[in-house]
């Protein structure tokens, strides 16, 4: 596998980075088969959206389906909403200089959406989140609510842990090796290894297993180093999520860039004065190196 971890903000993306992997990967979500000469171009954003990148994966197959995928150790009840930001910005790329404005009908590819998911909370195999959850209800306004929303987003969320979807996994060799690289990470780290140790025992396993041989070969420090930063941000948002103190993710982050660890974070976090509901006055400020 050819890679290029210049622009990969994560292990997932990096395994997903050739256009004839992500054929597969798709035929695999969708249980068919597509020619090897329809054509898969990759469209993925290189915007920044808070911490990670807005979507993980967006590809085009054949000039007639945009496929937007996106890899998550936590569900995101708030995805459909990304998602439709994220599609509206692939689209005002893919127009170009034609004019929306034009009385010609404009013709533009399908959208389809999914999440991937790998965490260790309960997930079902297959769910559906819909944009249509999110709208708040008119009934206080005295109007009667739509039998069909007029703007819609679905998103599809596959549960890809060992053992779940086992059909659709093993469709596409990379998603199954992938799944089976993170399994291995929990594996050691549930016999007592630290994270790192864990992430580095996997990797010699993988590699002497034929899991991810050749990409783990050739960027064995670059996926550590991924990894690491991924499973620390997941620590982190999971940190303040807990203390019901969301606003402060800048100040939980820049204390992981000191190579703080969640531990220590949650101790400086105790030491802020919580204000009521969570609020702070405009008078406090949050330094890190406090």
């Amino acid at each position: 596998m050819k890679t290029n971890i210049k622009f990969k903000s994560s292990v997932f993306s990096l395994v997903f980075s050739e256009p004839d992997v992500l054929r597969e990967l798709y035929c695999a979500l969708k249980g068919i088969s597509l020619p090897d000469d329809v054509p898969v171009i990759i469209n993925t954003l290189d915007d920044v959206l808070f911490m990670d990148q807005i979507n993980d994966i967006s590809f085009e197959i054949g000039g007639t389906l945009v496929v937007l995928v996106e890899h998550q150790s936590t569900i995101n009840p708030n995805i459909a909403l990304r998602l439709l930001m994220y599609i509206a910005r692939v689209y005002e790329k893919t127009v170009g200089d034609r004019n929306i404005y034009s009385t010609k009908k404009m013709l533009i590819p399908q959208p389809e959406f999914f999440v991937l998911y790998n965490g260790t909370s309960p997930c079902p195999d297959e769910t559906v989140i819909k944009l249509s959850e999110m709208f708040k209800s008119v009934e206080p306004l005295g109007l009667p609510e739509k039998a069909h929303p007029v703007l819609e987003l679905e998103v599809k969320v596959l549960n890809i842990n060992e053992g779940k979807n086992e059909a659709i996994v093993q469709r596409c060799r990379y998603l199954a090796q992938y799944s089976a690289f993170v399994a291995k990470v929990r594996e050691f780290e549930k016999v007592g290894d630290n994270l790192q140790e864990a992430m580095q025992k996997a990797v010699v396993f993988c590699r002497s297993h034929d899991i991810l041989k050749e990409l783990l070969e050739q960027n064995a420090t670059e996926v550590l180093n991924m990894l690491m930063t991924e499973w620390n941000l997941e620590d982190a948002k999971q940190v303040w999520f807990e203390e019901g103190r969301e606003e402060e993710r800048e100040y939980v982050l820049n204390l992981l860039d000191q190579g703080l660890s969640v531990d220590e974070i949650k101790q400086r976090l105790k030491q802020i004065p919580k204000k009521p509901h969570g609020n702070r006055s405009q008078g406090d400020t949050l330094n890190a190196d406090d």
